[in-house]
């Protein structure tokens, strides 16, 4: 379904961010993108999204594919057309609107009837009951994990093919962490919508995904099944925290060189 190969994206024609991505997510697939900060996650999702252009950023080489058609030089409101949607990292509601109101604007990149709208807020209050209840409340008053749900219900209400879903954990308690991932499951096991996920949150992101790619310095620099990176050594510790022995490791105990010199070596 989506198809990154290659590319390179360049900020203010002068910063480079990715170096040579390559990726992709199959029909129905939940796939993971897991690394630190500043490791080109966010920009990944944006170049995918078409959100690049309104940052003075642009695919300067390679390509990326979406069901055959090229995205790379396309508008973001387009992309939206075809399917795309990108779920942004802070939630980003509109804040002085209802959590109703909030979910409606989803559906507005398309013209659809006012019995279609309710059937897609239905089909959002089935996937979040606790919304139903609170489709009058003022978004800004909602908590993280309240304001979270809108915003993937958002993205529901604009029937995607492909979410994009950006650190949907960030500022969550553990609890809730597991809630929304379970909800994600759920939203792409009955609607088959495809997902790609951006979380630091390497544990919840492979029991939940079927497939993970690694990313450093604007580089991918390990993929493989969900399963088998969850049993890698390096993802153990570097990620998990967890030496060989089942021991939990401090970050700064850990020198990135050798993580590099081990996965790309």
């Amino acid at each position: 379904m989506l198809k990154i190969n290659n590319i390179e994206v360049i900020y203010s024609d002068v910063i480079l961010v990715l170096r040579g991505v390559s990726l992709e997510v199959g029909q129905g697939q939940i796939v993971s993108l897991l690394g630190a900060n500043g490791a080109g996650k966010t920009t990944t999702l944006k170049a995918i999204s078409g959100l690049l252009l309104r940052e003075d950023g642009a695919v300067t080489r390679g390509s990326i594919e979406f069901n055959g058609q090229r995205l790379d030089k396309l508008p973001a409101e387009e992309i939206a057309r075809l399917g795309i949607v990108q779920v942004l990292e802070g939630r980003r509601l509109f804040q002085h609107l209802t959590t109703e109101e909030n979910l409606r604007t989803g559906a507005l990149i398309h013209s659809i009837s006012g019995s279609e709208i309710a059937r897609r807020l239905d089909e959002v209050y089935h996937f979040f009951p606790l919304l139903q209840n609170l489709r009058h409340k003022t978004a800004g008053y909602l908590s993280g994990g309240e304001q979270q749900m809108v915003a993937i219900g958002r993205a529901i209400m604009a029937k995607p093919k492909l979410m994009l879903l950006d650190e949907p954990s960030l500022g969550l308690a553990p609890l809730l962490v597991q809630e929304i991932f379970e909800i994600v499951r759920k939203v792409n096991a009955e609607s088959g919508v495809s997902m790609l996920v951006v979380e630091q949150n390497a544990s919840v992101a492979l029991r939940t995904s079927e497939y993970a790619y690694v990313m450093e310095t604007g580089r991918i620099v390990l993929d493989g099944s969900s399963a088998q990176l969850a049993q890698n050594a390096d993802i153990k510790e570097f990620y998990l925290g967890l030496t060989q022995l089942g021991e939990r490791k401090s970050y700064r105990e850990v020198k990135h060189y050798k993580r590099r010199k081990r996965w790309l070596g």
